[in-house]
């Protein structure tokens, strides 16, 4: 048995699969396809270290559960579909990995397709951090820990450090630590997901880890391009949930209630498309 297995979740990913699934051939790879129609199946299994596993589509989460069960190996890399490893990137993650005892996941620098930086530290989402968010506030400080915080944005991304959580775009997660602490929670449909389950490894006592020797271009952004509106909402509902599991039903209530004028007043501000999508998330929290 290797090291590493890796997981891609699919759904209609055929522009950029085959560039992810040549950046692991070396290593076994489970693909859980959610039901795609476009060629992602037949991509799939041209490679040879590829098994493809079909289920319906209940999120990103699951995906990546259906992927952590049907592999063995003590450490798992889960890897957007629409994301690749440059060179030997995962080798070095898991020789890294294995020097960190205490680390549960250990997340790669992201870099967008032009070979600039992508942000992929995060702070967990709070009342206070979600307001300087949704409010602007971290414009007028972008460098802030205080106004800024969501963002990290005193991270420089290029040192070796703790985080409180990493982008899922690419995450090689300890099996043990999984086994420990438990999967993802499929509640989360879209977003949040990954920061629940780091919230939960860190809580149990295990680290979160950033290692810039190892770097994944990752595209993004491409399903909540689609429909933007839509997956907005999604979102905004997310960060309510995850105040509520974590913090309970108070934060909840004033979260969502920051959120609700935060988001009426951007609907007020902007015109159009955007304007609408506001406005439609504000009601959308409004709703019990």
């Amino acid at each position: 048995m290797g090291e590493v297995a890796v997981v891609v979740v699919t759904y209609n990913a055929m522009p950029w699969l085959e560039r992810c699934l040549e950046s692991v051939r070396a290593y076994p790879t489970v693909v859980v396809d959610h039901g795609s129609t476009d060629a992602t199946l037949e991509v799939a299994r041209r490679f040879e270290n590829v098994r493809v596993v079909e289920q319906a589509n209940d999120g990103v989460g699951a995906g990546w559960n259906r992927g952590v069960t049907e592999s063995t190996e003590p450490w798992v890399f889960l890897l957007n579909a629409d994301a690749w490893v440059l060179g030997d990137g995962l080798a070095r993650l898991v020789e890294f990995a294995n020097e960190q005892p205490g680390a549960a996941l250990v997340g790669p620098r992201l870099l967008n397709t032009d070979g600039t930086l992508q942000r992929s530290a995060r702070g967990f989402p709070t009342p206070w951090r979600l307001a300087t968010e949704f409010f602007f506030l971290r414009k007028l400080a972008p460098r802030s820990r205080l106004f800024n915080a969501f963002y990290a944005a005193n991270w420089d991304h290029a040192t070796e450090r703790e985080a409180e959580w990493l982008s899922g775009a690419a995450m090689l997660v300890r099996r043990r630590a999984v086994e420990q602490v438990g999967g993802v929670d499929e509640s989360f449909f879209m977003f949040n997901e990954e920061s629940d389950w780091q919230y939960r490894m860190r809580e149990a006592g295990w680290q979160v880890v950033f290692f810039p020797g190892a770097e994944v271009v990752h595209v993004g952004g491409d399903a909540t391009k689609r429909d933007w509106g839509r997956m907005f909402t999604t979102q905004v509902q997310s960060h309510v949930r995850f105040v509520r599991k974590h913090e309970g039903a108070g934060p909840a209530a004033l979260t969502r209630v920051l959120l609700v004028v935060a988001l009426a007043f951007r609907g007020f501000l902007f015109r159009g498309k955007r304007g609408r999508s506001y406005r439609q998330a504000a009601r959308g929290l409004l709703r019990p």
